[in-house]
């Protein structure tokens, strides 16, 4: 992995709820293709693309953003820099480390009902098509 110039701070967002050294790890189902089992844990260095990522989250708890720091080394997400958004101006990236937590976010920009809606039915539509982009 190469070692991207941004030194965060970085935020994960989830339905879980975790606590101050918890770790989140790789090898959990993908929140945009549930087939799928993720090689990576995902982050980003913007508090509201994670609280994008928590809102989207599978599962039934609150949507929750975490601020977090990588145990290892981490790379762009290449699934938007490469194919997306050019110089990573969203702030993404990945690691194959765990990421440590070490604080619960808690103002963060929520998203209104219309908003949520769309990016459900996105999902749906990702869902559907084995052949449509993920999602960022």
């Amino acid at each position: 992995m190469t070692q991207p110039l941004d030194e965060g701070p970085f935020f994960h967002g989830t339905k879980a709820d975790l606590r101050v050294g918890d770790h989140l790890t790789a090898g959990f189902r993908s929140n945009y293709r549930p087939e799928v089992v993720m090689r990576h844990i995902y982050f980003t260095a913007l508090r509201d693309g994670a609280g994008l990522a928590a809102e989207l989250a599978v599962g039934e708890g609150a949507p929750r953003v975490y601020a977090v720091e990588p145990t290892g080394a981490y790379e762009d997400d290449p699934n938007v820099t490469d194919k997306k958004f050019p110089g990573n101006p969203t702030r993404s990236y990945r690691s194959v480390a765990p990421l440590r937590v070490i604080g619960e976010v808690t103002d963060w920009t929520r998203l209104t009902p219309e908003a949520l809606q769309w990016w459900h039915e996105r999902l749906a539509a990702l869902r559907a098509d084995p052949r449509a982009e993920i999602l960022n």
